[in-house]
């Protein structure tokens, strides 16, 4: 779904940053400039943003390696 309409950002971008290393919503702003423009769409940004961290969390043990 589009979370930012001014950029044309989906949820899925947002996820796909955090993945990547994002980790607040300065971080996705700097990234995709979600936010960045009338500010209507940070509310559900953040909670994209703390869905996708608690999935990054959960799985970082998974995942590592050593």
């Amino acid at each position: 779904m589009y979370v930012c309409l001014c950029k044309g950002v989906t949820d899925r971008q947002i996820r796909s940053a955090v993945y990547d290393g994002a980790r607040s919503l300065r971080d996705v702003r700097g990234n995709l400039g979600v936010s960045g423009q009338c500010g209507r769409c940070s509310a559900v940004a953040r909670q994209v943003i703390s869905e996708a961290l608690v999935d990054v969390n959960n799985h970082a043990d998974f995942y590592e390696v050593a």
